[in-house]
């Protein structure tokens, strides 16, 4: 008896909700000690090393060599500068903010689809742009201190390194829904990160670290390049292809409820009121903006 197609697609989908989730407490963990960078190529190099041989044994590899350019350019704007910016934003503000901030992927996803691929949206797609940008406004004008804090860093600049990264991420959707739509999983999520190590390779060996980090910053950085970026994007691009951009997108509604869970049982972070109600209406306009949801009588 075969599951139906809704549920294989859903299994990814929760599965890969429960491990980007987690990617923000062990972003934290490895760039306290390495830097944003370094810490952001490691991850990269590692998620490489760990998809090469795969990519070979399944017989791909001369699909990666003949569409590398486009691939490699998925890498920089999915991987390079969003990892690089997420591991500056997590130092500097909580990792459940980081994740709420990340569910406007979608956001900026419809807002990118529209304007390149001339995918316009209807009223409801619409409201739902204006509302999710409204509480990004919301949320982002709750941290807008120019003052330092404990960190050193203004918290606004945390919350745009975080928006800018979700851009990239938005730009990278619809990249690849327009030139590597019948690119195997593997390949692009092989390719992508090998572009993304290339990329952060000279900007990490030029900022790395003066001091060895410690153990457990090397076991959250290797958990952070196998499952949070080797496994983690097999299931993305898997579920790209079996569910579409669009719901594959909205994965990110998903991510910031397991961050926010993780951060407070393990490292004590705490969430207030503002936080959820600005996630709920970010995420609200998001569902309208992606299609999940319509408004009544359309």
């Amino acid at each position: 008896m075969h599951a139906s197609p809704t549920k294989v697609w859903l299994t990814d989908f929760l599965i890969l909700a429960a491990i980007w989730g987690a990617s923000f407490l062990f972003m934290r963990l490895a760039a306290l000690e390495l830097g944003a960078i370094p810490m952001a190529a490691l991850r990269v190099t590692i998620a490489s090393v760990f998809l090469l041989p795969l990519l070979v044994v399944k017989g791909h590899w001369p699909a990666l060599r003949q569409h590398w350019r486009p691939v490699f350019f998925v890498g920089l704007l999915n991987s390079a500068i969003p990892f690089a910016l997420f591991g500056f934003a997590v130092v500097h503000i909580s990792t459940g903010l980081s994740a709420i901030l990340n569910a406007t992927v979608p956001l900026f996803g419809a807002l990118v689809a529209w304007m390149w691929l001339k995918d316009k949206p209807d009223l409801s797609r619409t409201v739902g742009l204006a509302i999710g940008f409204g509480g990004v406004v919301l949320l982002a004008g709750g941290q807008a201190s120019f003052q330092p804090n404990a960190s050193g860093v203004a918290p606004i600049w945390a919350v745009m390194a975080c928006l800018a990264a979700t851009s990239c991420y938005a730009l990278s959707a619809s990249f690849t829904r327009k030139h590597l739509s019948s690119m195997p999983p593997l390949v692009a999520a092989t390719g992508s990160q090998m572009g993304a190590m290339f990329a952060l390779a000279l900007p990490a060996l030029w900022l790395r670290p003066d001091q060895m980090p410690s153990v457990p910053a090397w076991g959250a950085l290797i958990t952070l390049g196998v499952l949070c970026t080797g496994i983690a994007y097999v299931l993305y691009f898997r579920l790209i292809e079996r569910a579409g951009p669009s719901r594959a997108l909205t994965v990110t509604f998903m991510i910031p409820v397991f961050a926010i869970v993780y951060g407070v049982l393990l490292l004590g972070e705490h969430v207030t009121s503002w936080m959820l109600l600005c996630g709920l209406v970010i995420m609200a306009g998001t569902a309208l903006s992606s299609g999940l949801l319509k408004l009544p009588g359309r």
